[in-house]
């Protein structure tokens, strides 16, 4: 019935449809794909991502038409895209501006999941390669850090490296091949340039596009956690669910200009942000032979690099810091509950979801912060908070008591 219609299309539409299956992609992932009536404000967050991604894209090739990925050059070419590049300081402070806000809402993203047990069955696989990309996010992250080459590019670029060394037997030889040199050097650089330019978003692009294949092939998840598929009207639609296109994509409009309001005021008045974004350190050239009073990474690394501190080996160090988020991937396995949506799971469950978001934000507070004995004792109650969310998630959530899940959908 569908190749009958493309058929009997006229004019340029059908011309495209006979040789590319564009009015079929169109139904199944936009006009014709049944997402649940009662998206609330949490599910803007994944549209936000893809179109922070779009502008990091954009952005980012103009900024490698006139930046120079060598020790002599890297740090003057960023200088001039900033004083002498017409529009070159609004295109970079897009770029650094993006990169933080791409963490905001992929956090967000990552919350709602939590809450509403998007990653339960059967979205498992949306939730590992959802995990995927997140990784190489953090990847393409650290890599960009290095680009500018200022203090603090250069010195977090040692010591987020100088992890490998801790690896026995192999250690030494990840850290030289990591490096490219025995040090950090222009060798470093071009290799992190060639990762953040090239191979990483090729690989984000291919992920991206699995993880909403994924997704609109079990359907999306909803507050409730209910199954809008279980009830379909006589056509086989659910009685649950409306078209994404046009009723989503308006909706989406709407929290898109007042994200890119919020997007534009911090890129125009606060770029910086104190210091979160751009830390005062990166504006000076780097120099080897002098060490910053303070290396740390930027936010959205820093619940994981206080973890690192945490822990006095340094092996047990990096381990504990692999297993948080080697935790994340193992989550859909660990919940027991017989619901998926914390409004109807019981009081252990939301007592733990509040632990964790406190726990992770004062990780990534101290992660930030000078080294002292309290912040210490802090960052190691903050991490057993943590780890206490997942491994103990298989108890409490199998013998908490919960609500009756409703019929239907509730609004």
């Amino acid at each position: 019935m569908t190749d009958q219609a493309s058929n009997n299309k006229s004019g340029f539409m059908g011309w495209i449809d006979k040789r590319y299956p564009w009015t079929d992609f169109w139904k199944k992932h936009l006009s014709e794909y049944y997402a649940p009536r009662n998206f609330n404000f949490w599910y803007f967050f994944g549209s936000f991502s893809l179109l922070v991604f779009a502008s990091q894209i954009i952005s980012g090739i103009w900024l490698v038409m006139e930046y120079t990925p060598t020790a002599d050059g890297s740090f003057p070419s960023v200088q001039h895209i900033m004083r002498e590049v017409r529009y070159g300081w609004l295109l970079r402070f897009m770029h650094t501006t993006g990169a933080s806000a791409f963490f905001v809402v992929v956090y967000l993203h990552m919350y709602r999941g939590l809450i509403y047990g998007s990653y339960k069955k059967p979205r498992e696989l949306v939730w590992l390669v959802g995990m995927v990309i997140y990784l190489m996010l953090l990847m393409e992250a650290f890599t960009g850090y290095v680009l500018p080459w200022g203090q603090m590019s250069y010195w977090g670029a040692a010591v987020i490296t100088s992890f490998a060394s801790a690896i026995p037997y192999l250690g030494d030889v990840l850290l030289i091949w990591l490096r490219g040199d025995f040090n950090v050097s222009g060798v470093t650089l071009h290799r992190f340039f060639s990762l953040h330019v090239i191979a990483i978003p090729l690989l984000l692009c291919v992920m991206i596009f699995v993880h909403l294949v994924a997704l609109h092939h079990v359907g999306s998840n909803n507050p409730d956690g209910i199954e809008i598929k279980d009830k379909k009207n006589e056509k086989g639609i659910p009685l649950d669910g409306i078209p994404f296109h046009p009723y989503y994509t308006v909706k989406d409009l709407v929290g898109v200009v007042v994200f890119l309001m919020v997007f534009c005021y911090i890129m125009f008045f606060m770029p910086k942000m104190g210091g979160l974004f751009l830390e005062p350190d990166n504006f000076i050239p780097a120099n080897p032979m002098v060490t910053p009073p303070e290396i740390s990474p930027v936010w959205y690394m820093t619940p994981f690099y206080a973890m690192l501190r945490a822990v006095p080996n340094k092996l047990f160090g990096v381990i504990t810091m692999a297993a948080a988020i080697a935790l994340m991937f193992v989550l859909p396995w660990l919940d027991r509950s017989r619901v998926r949506s914390i409004r109807y799971k019981g009081k252990l469950s939301k007592i733990a979801i509040t632990v964790f978001v406190v726990c992770f934000i004062g990780l990534g507070y101290l992660g930030h912060e000078a080294v002292s004995p309290i912040r210490t004792l802090l960052s190691r109650l903050f991490t057993l908070g943590y780890f206490g969310f997942f491994l103990l998630m298989p108890f409490y959530t199998a013998y908490e008591s919960t609500k009756p899940l409703p019929e239907r959908v509730t609004g």
